[in-house]
C-alpha cells in the first residue's frame, strides 16, 4: 500500500543554478551534493536534482506540476520573491486558495499553494461541477 511520495527528481541543465533557485528563493536546505546531483529537503519533501544532458528545452505542454504547500501567511512573501526572481509564470490561478504556478530554471512547472484538500472538497462541494462525486 502506498503511503505518500518518497521523494521527486527533477532532472536541471545546471546543478549550481538549480541548487540557488531552490534553496535561495524557495527555502529548501541543501542536504548533500555531488559532481552530478543533490538532495535537497523542505519539510518532509526529498528532493534530488539530477545533471541530465537530455534535459528538454521547453516546458511540456500538459497541466502536469508539482504543487508545494506554503502557510497562507507566507504566501505574498515567497511569491514575490518568486517573481523577484523572475520565474516564468505559466497559468493564472482560478482555483480556490492563494497560488501562484512558475517554471524553475530548468521549465518544470511548479506551484506554491496555500490551501488544502479538504478545504478544497469543500468547495468543490458546494458549488460542484458537472459530474462531481466527491466520496468522503
Amino acid at each position: 500500500m502506498i503511503t505518500g511520495v518518497n521523494h521527486i527528481t527533477f532532472s536541471v541543465r545546471n546543478l549550481e543554478a538549480s541548487i540557488a533557485f531552490y534553496t535561495q528563493v524557495l527555502g529548501f536546505q541543501l542536504l548533500a551534493k555531488w559532481v552530478k546531483g543533490a538532495y535537497l529537503s523542505a519539510g518532509s519533501l526529498w528532493l534530488a536534482l539530477i545533471l541530465d544532458p537530455r534535459l528538454r528545452d521547453a516546458p511540456l505542454p500538459e497541466y502536469t506540476h508539482v504543487a508545494l504547500t506554503v502557510a497562507p501567511e507566507n504566501f505574498e512573501q515567497l511569491s514575490q520573491r518568486i517573481q523577484d526572481f523572475g520565474a516564468e509564470i505559466w497559468q493564472d490561478n482560478t482555483s480556490e486558495g492563494a497560488s501562484l504556478y512558475f517554471l524553475d530554471p530548468n521549465g518544470h512547472k511548479l506551484e506554491i499553494h496555500a490551501s488544502d484538500l479538504s478545504t478544497r472538497l469543500k468547495v468543490i462541494s458546494a458549488t460542484p461541477w458537472k459530474t462531481l462525486e466527491v466520496f468522503v
